[in-house]
């Protein structure tokens, strides 16, 4: 799992429940907007986000609808294990003694 990917999932676990559009998830990741759509689709195809347009009328609100995200039920317990197994292969990958020779 990416580091961006991780950002966009901590963004989502700091309010399970709620419904965010892009550029609020961009800026809680602090990650580019261009950079968090193709992570939004991956999380979405895999079922671990769902999505819906909002319901304005572009014209009167002067602006285009937004696509709101927000974490599924198994997106939540996925997330929260992924991110938690993350960390801790990072903590061992850190203290994890270093061997000449590459992989092993």
């Amino acid at each position: 799992m990416t580091l961006a990917t991780r950002a966009v999932l901590s963004a989502f676990l700091a309010g399970p429940a709620d419904e965010h559009y892009g550029l609020q998830i961009a800026e809680a990741a602090d990650l580019p907007g261009g950079t968090i759509y193709p992570i939004l689709i991956r999380l979405e195809q895999c079922g671990w986000l769902v999505s819906r347009w909002e319901d304005i009328d572009p014209q009167e609100e002067g602006r285009p609808r937004r696509r709101f995200y927000r974490l599924s039920e198994r997106g939540a317990q996925s997330a929260s294990t992924a991110l938690a197994k993350a960390r801790g292969r990072k903590r061992r990958g850190a203290v994890a003694p270093h061997h000449a020779g590459g992989m092993g």
